[in-house]
Formats: C-alpha cells, sequence, structure tokens
C-alpha cells in the first residue's frame, strides 16, 4: 500500500492492564493480530534514504523486512531480519529503537513505523513455524578452531554465534549459573521472559557451541594487574579441559560492567540500602526456582521505597517493587526532569531526544522528582528509616564545562525502608592484553543498550577471525 503510511494511523499493542500484570512477573506487553501487524509494517515508507537503516547499530534493514511482512510473506521478513540481527527476540522486546527515532515518519509527523514490535512478531512468527534454523556456517576456514568467549551477555552470545558460523570450535565461559547476563541477571521478567533466552541458547548448543558455567575467572575488571595470561589460560584448562590445552587460544572477553556506581554518602553502611542488581538479580533467579535464604532476601514488601537514579534500571526497579508489594514508591534524579513531547530543542536529531520517558512500571503506580541531591541516609539501630535530600537547580558554569550544582530551599527527608541504587555502573578499564585478546560489548564501550553490545560482538568476532585468518596464511 503505497499510501499507508497517510492512511494508516501507528497502532502499538500497548501493555496488559495494570490491575492484571501488577500481579506476576510475566512479560507485560501485548502484540497484535497478524493483520493488524501487517497494516503497520505497511506504513513503511521505503524511503530513498532509510536513516532507519543508519540509526540501528546492527545495520537492520527495516524497509525491506517491512515490506515483505505487509505482503504476508513471513519467511521473507524473517530472513531478510536474520542478516543483520542474530537475536531479534532480544532486540525486539528491550530496545528502545533507534530505528524508529531516525524513521522520517517520525521526522515529519511524530508517528513512525513500529519497527521494534514488527520485529519480535517476525520472530515469534519465525519461531511458530519452527522456521529458525539452529544456524549455518558462512565458510570453514578456521578449521575447527578453539575459541573461548568469557561471559554469555548479548555481546558474548552474539560473538559466540558469529564465531560458529566462521566454524570455530566455541566455548563460551560464564560465572553465572545460567547465560544470558544482563538480559538474565538484569532485565525482569516482566520485560524479557527468560525462557525466551533458553529457547536461544539450546539452538546455539545445537550448533556445537559449548556453555562452561560457573566459571569464576581470574579477570580484574578494573584494571588492576592481578592475573596473567598464564594464569587465565591454566583456569580455563581447569575448568574445561580440552586436548592440546588454552594456550595460545583466542580469546574474547565480553564481561559486561560488573562494578555499579555507588553514593558515599554519609549512613551508607546502613541496612536497607541495596545496588539494583541485588534486587533484580535475585528476584529473577527466585523466579528460576533457585532458593535464596530469609537472611539475604532482598524484598519490598510491605515498604517505603525509594529508587535513586532515573534511568532504565531504576524503572525496571520500580516494576519489581510493586510485584513485591511494596508500601510505595518514590525516584529521584539529580540531573533535570526531561521535556516532554518528541523533539528535545537542547539535543535535536540525529542525536538521541533527551526526552520524558514514561514505561510500564511509572504508569503503575511511582511519584517521581527531579533535581535532587542526596545528602544522608538516616537511620535507627543500623536500620534505613529515610534519606536527607536537597532540591537544587543546575547553572551555567563561567568556566565552561559541566553546569554548577546550587541549592534551593531547605533541605527535606524522604521516609523509605528500602533504598535502590540505580545510578549506573563504571565503564571497566583494562591492562593492555595480547594479540590473541578481543574485548567486546560493555566490557570495552562501557554501559550501553543490547543491541549497541550485540553489534560490538559481532565486530569483535569478525576482528578476531580476521586475525586468525592472517596467521594461518
Amino acid at each position: 500500500m503505497e499510501r499507508a503510511f497517510l492512511e494508516i494511523t501507528r497502532k502499538e499493542a500497548g501493555y496488559r492492564p495494570i490491575h492484571d500484570r501488577i500481579h506476576d512477573f510475566g512479560e507485560v506487553e501485548q502484540t497484535l493480530n497478524s493483520n493488524d501487524r501487517r497494516q503497520q509494517a505497511s506504513r513503511c515508507m521505503d524511503c530513498g534514504v532509510p536513516f532507519c537503516h543508519w540509526a540501528c547499530p546492527l545495520g537492520n534493514k527495516p524497509p525491506e523486512w517491512n515490506d515483505a511482512l505487509s505482503r504476508g510473506d513471513w519467511q521473507l521478513a524473517y530472513e531478510l531480519l536474520r542478516q543483520t540481527n542474530p537475536f531479534p527476540e532480544f532486540t525486539g522486546r528491550v530496545c528502545p529503537a533507534l530505528c524508529e527515532k531516525s524513521c522520517v515518519l517520525n521526522r515529519m509527523a511524530h508517528i513512525p513505523t513500529t519497527n521494534r514490535e514488527n520485529e519480535a512478531a517476525i520472530i515469534e512468527h519465525a519461531f511458530a513455524e519452527d522456521l529458525v534454523e539452529s544456524g549455518r556456517r558462512a565458510d570453514n576456514t578456521s578449521g575447527g578452531a578453539p575459541v573461548a568467549v568469557i561471559g554469555s551477555g548479548p555481546a558474548g552470545l552474539a560473538a559466540a554465534q558469529r564465531l560458529m558460523e566462521y566454524g570455530y570450535r566455541v566455548t563460551v565461559f560464564e560465572r553465572n549459573e545460567a547465560a544470558g547476563g544482563l538480559l538474565r541477571y538484569g532485565i525482569p521478567n516482566f520485560k524479557l521472559n527468560k525462557a525466551i533466552i533458553d529457547r536461544r541458547i539450546r539452538l546455539m548448543e545445537q550448533t556445537g557451541i559449548e556453555f562452561c558455567y560457573g566459571s569464576s575467572l581470574p579477570i580484574s575488571a578494573q584494571g588492576e594487574e592481578t592475573w596473567s595470561m598464564k594464569t587465565l589460560y591454566s583456569a580455563l584448562e581447569r575448568l574445561h579441559p580440552q586436548e592440546g590445552g588454552w594456550d595460545g587460544t583466542p580469546l574474547l572477553l565480553a564481561t559486561g560492567t560488573p562494578t555499579p556506581r555507588d553514593l558515599p554518602a554519609p549512613g551508607r553502611e546502613l541496612k536497607g540500602i541495596y545496588f539494583a542488581l541485588d534486587l533484580l538479580a535475585q528476584q529473577n533467579r527466585v523466579l528460576a526456582g533457585i532458593e535464596v535464604k530469609n537472611e539475604e532476601r532482598v524484598t519490598c514488601k510491605g515498604k517505603d521505597v525509594l529508587v535513586i537514579g532515573g534511568g532504565d534500571t531504576g524503572s525496571d526497579c520500580i516494576g519489581t517493587a510493586h510485584r513485591q508489594g511494596c508500601r510505595s514508591v518514590t525516584q529521584i534524579e539529580i540531573m533535570p526532569r526531561p521535556v516532554e513531547g518528541s523533539e528535545d530543542p537542547q539535543n535535536p536529531w540525529p542525536a538521541y531526544p533527551r526526552t520524558l520517558k514514561t514505561t510500564s512500571s511509572h504508569e503503575e503506580g511511582c511519584t517521581r522528582r527531579w533535581n535532587i541531591n542526596t545528602l544522608e541516609f538516616l537511620g535507627k539501630d543500623g536500620q534505613l528509616t529515610g534519606v536527607r535530600v536537597q532540591e537544587i537547580d543546575w547553572q551555567p558554569n563561567p568556566k565552561g564545562g559541566r553546569p554548577l550544582m546550587v541549592e534551593r530551599g531547605k533541605p527535606e527527608v524522604i521516609k523509605a525502608d528500602i533504598v535502590l541504587l540505580a545510578m549506573g555502573f563504571l565503564k571497566p578499564e583494562h591492562p593492555q592484553y595480547p594479540e590473541n585478546v578481543f574485548v567486546c560489548g560493555d566490557a570495552v564501550n562501557g554501559p550501553s543498550l543490547v543491541v549497541r553490545a550485540m553489534a560490538s560482538g559481532l565486530q569483535a568476532a569478525q576482528r578476531l577471525h580476521d586475525w586468525y585468518s592472517s596467521k594461518i596464511k
């Protein structure tokens, strides 16, 4: 339909009703029927210069697979999608859809094509119709050489998949009890059901990729040279012996950003103050059937919860707190309230718009405040009871650089039985590695998006393959 973008309005699948979803950890997002989904795909304008290609870190091609989907050719849509995206079932659920921000329909009228939802629909249809292959090898120039991928988050998984396609014998080492990294231990089930990850891991195992869990390796995240390649290879051999040993084997590090940003305010030692992942990872483990001792349980049940940090991780804490039965949730952010709407005058396209984002978790109930600085954690008998905060303003710095923080009014106390620190993660620092070690994902770029981690994993796999190919010529 050449005029569909003029005649058909944008229609999103939306979320399950709040009164229903808030009582379980099932995925909150709904789906459209196949006819509505095809109509949404038909809204794509097939632009002469499709900026969505450029905006996507993976180089996805929405015009091509949207056209196939609009014509009802789901198989072709999937074939086109998988050319660039190894795991559309992940990005189709948790990607902020950079392609939609660059969609010409968004630039013209702020009603972009529903690329992310279309992507999720295509891959789920492919799984339902048994179209998803376990994997295919592009060539065998590697001759089945062994390679170790350390870390099984989105970057490590993408790298392992690509290296398998190049013919390598891939072993993935993961320190946790299951694969996925932040996909499994950081993103709540109500956004990404973990059965989706398990389904993909089973396919990867069918290609011969091996996963070695509980693999604690001597690698420092902040550049402390407390280990050597010799000790690392020895650890790999101890964990997963192979013929010929691991010495000299190419390594790909996809260890993510394991160190959360802390808030060393007075009273930080009080009980009841946790990093966001203390809550999120533990809740996901509980849902997976892993037992947690009562004294180690992080729970918001019956408590007044304060989330410090205004990003997606903070939002995930809000949704989790509601499902655990909290009494109230407040979220504070030190930066100013973002502008509302689709455009950010201070950060115009092609930069990503820093506009106010209201998530499904926010819709479930939350007091949100901006320009709030944390001064002190308050407590009684070692237990947190509240947080003293200060409203602030940001003023231009006459010397340039970061704006100056200026206090406004008097400090106040926010009642809180539990505080969740959701202020991001520290970018890892790395020592100088030998030429056969490659780093990818958040481990090299710092905390970022799942789609960027996947793209980095693919690029690192390509660099490893190019290096290895040059060595065997």
